[in-house]
């Protein structure tokens, strides 16, 4: 049986994103949104444990959390390999992980098909900016060139609070401090609160993922900071009533009020798997103008989708447009837009219409 740092030195250079290491199944692969075994034999139980343990070595990390809690996150680095975010847990009584390459570097956002307008969202100068999608969508890369697009631009002090931290950050024009959740605090409530004593002009928290969470957030963006955080969710629409939904009812009204002045940007995005069997990332893009924020400001968030659908004059784009956009460009199929869409039966006539 090879070893895990063979394993995933293979998975580098085959260029796939993630390797699964789970007992009843050989390692496999998801390479372009597939996922396909790696040549070799099943793995029983005690083989799953062995390859698991070695992870733990590499990693230098203490396998305790796992044995104890469950599951573990953590990231590690393979000197002259990759970066890689591992997820481990046990699943039918043995040891499994579910490992993500990262590269070393800052990826190149416009390669990505990222466009400029999304990473320009972090000029903000202070309030609150969110980036969403679900499970695997790209998120923290996103985030990652955000960060990487203030480093180069502006002087001050970025915070970033991660669970594990994924992108490396080199000090170019900013200070970067980034700390990890486990490893160097508590939890992102503890993190944020200690941050706003030291000094920051930017702060990243990694997803805000319950209710003392998103309070905290929301207080930190009120002080003048500018946040950028995630959300697992899909459209401005459902971020906006997620965020007002984690609060009691009696609290739902201020909340209101407070995103209405706080929100400045939220960014949806989604993978679309390809023609050419790659994957292109979809955006929608709200940045809030007075329609917006007086939308949200009387509960009537139903309508914010024709808001940013008529806002293009101010940079905005429906997830949509968007896969509209990919369609016509011949980049994806008429199923693949009509999966993803919002609103698939307007997308069916405005699919109709091309023709």
């Amino acid at each position: 049986m090879q070893h895990i740092d063979e394993i995933l030195k293979a998975a580098v250079d085959s260029g796939v994103t993630d390797v699964f290491v789970i007992a009843g199944s050989p390692v496999a692969y998801k390479n372009k949104g597939a996922i396909t075994p790696r040549d070799g034999d099943m793995i029983m139980p005690e083989a799953a444990e062995v390859l698991i343990r070695n992870l733990y070595d590499i990693a230098g990390r203490d396998i305790s959390r796992l044995m104890s809690a469950g599951d573990d996150d953590f990231a590690f680095s393979i000197a002259g390999v990759s970066r890689f975010r591992a997820s481990t847990y046990k699943q039918r009584g043995s040891l499994a992980a579910v490992i993500r390459v990262i590269s070393f570097g800052i990826p190149d956002y416009a390669a990505l098909g990222i466009p400029e307008r999304v990473i320009k969202s972090a000029d903000k100068a202070s309030g609150l900016v969110l980036v969403t999608g679900p499970a695997g969508s790209g998120k923290s890369t996103t985030l990652a060139c955000m960060i990487d697009h203030i480093n180069e631009r502006r002087g001050g002090h970025i915070i970033t609070l991660e669970d594990p931290i994924e992108y490396l950050h080199r000090n170019k024009k900013c200070i970067i401090s980034q700390r990890e959740v486990a490893l160097d605090t508590v939890s992102y409530v503890s993190a944020l609160r200690a941050c706003l004593r030291q000094a920051p002009d930017v702060i990243l928290v990694g997803e805000m993922r319950d209710f003392e969470t998103i309070q905290t957030v929301m207080t930190a963006a009120e002080t003048g900071h500018l946040v950028i955080s995630t959300l697992h969710t899909v459209g401005a629409a459902d971020t906006v009533d997620r965020i007002i939904d984690v609060f009691p009812p009696s609290q739902q009204q201020q909340v209101r009020i407070q995103l209405s002045m706080l929100l400045q940007a939220v960014i949806s995005q989604q993978l679309i798997p390809t023609l050419s069997g790659q994957q292109k990332p979809a955006f929608e893009i709200m940045y809030m103008n007075t329609a917006i924020r007086t939308l949200i400001r009387e509960s009537k968030i139903h309508q914010i989708d024709s808001a940013i659908a008529s806002g293009a004059s101010d940079g905005m784009v429906s997830m949509d447009a968007s896969l509209l956009a990919l369609r016509t460009a011949g980049d994806i199929t008429n199923e693949s837009a009509l999966h993803y869409a919002s609103n698939a039966d307007m997308m069916t006539k405005r699919m109709a219409a091309l023709k």
